[in-house]
């Protein structure tokens, strides 16, 4: 499958097979994460990958969060912001360095979901975060144990404009 076939095929997945995912697998998909731009290569991020069993229960509290609890794994995006310029940028950063696990989750046949339905001081709370840092996302990933359908989505016409912005009639 090409890189573009996988970025095209994914989904978010929100049911897990209860089985691990296998060492080599999750490295590979934080080693796309740590090997992700960022601003002045700053890198500003730091991840926790949440195993327990107990922890991804307390993480699962809110409405949308659930998926948590049934994953195999939920990495825990956190961005640094200890000073003025990663501030600015860790939020982006932390972002595209999760967004590159998700693909690289997939080129493997590992789903995931991310999750902004958080309380953030619970989540530092739970997890021991420092306050020079900010929990910008949680990505849940495991096998699929589901296979959402194809989201509808809008046409490039309505969505991109050339040179200046144009809003789509």
């Amino acid at each position: 499958m090409s890189f573009l076939e996988v970025i095209l095929k994914r989904r978010s997945i929100r049911r897990y097979k209860p089985e691990p995912i296998p060492k080599k697998a999750l490295n590979n998909i934080l080693e796309a994460g740590r090997r992700a731009p960022s601003a002045g290569n700053q890198q500003p991020w730091h991840f926790i990958v949440v195993t327990d069993q107990e922890i991804k229960r307390k993480l699962s509290t809110g409405i949308w969060n659930w998926p948590i609890e049934g994953s195999a794994v939920t990495i825990v995006g956190c961005g640094y912001i200890g000073d003025s310029y990663a501030r600015k940028w860790s939020t982006i950063d932390v972002t595209i360095a999760l967004e590159n696990m998700v693909i690289a989750a997939e080129a493997q046949g590992v789903g995931s979901c991310w999750i902004g339905d958080f309380n953030e001081k619970e989540v530092k709370e739970t997890l021991g975060i420092p306050d020079n840092f900010k929990v910008v996302a949680l990505v849940s990933f495991g096998y699929p144990a589901e296979q959402p359908s194809l989201s509808v989505k809008k046409p490039l016409k309505e969505i991109v404009s050339y040179n200046k912005f144009k809003k789509a009639d």
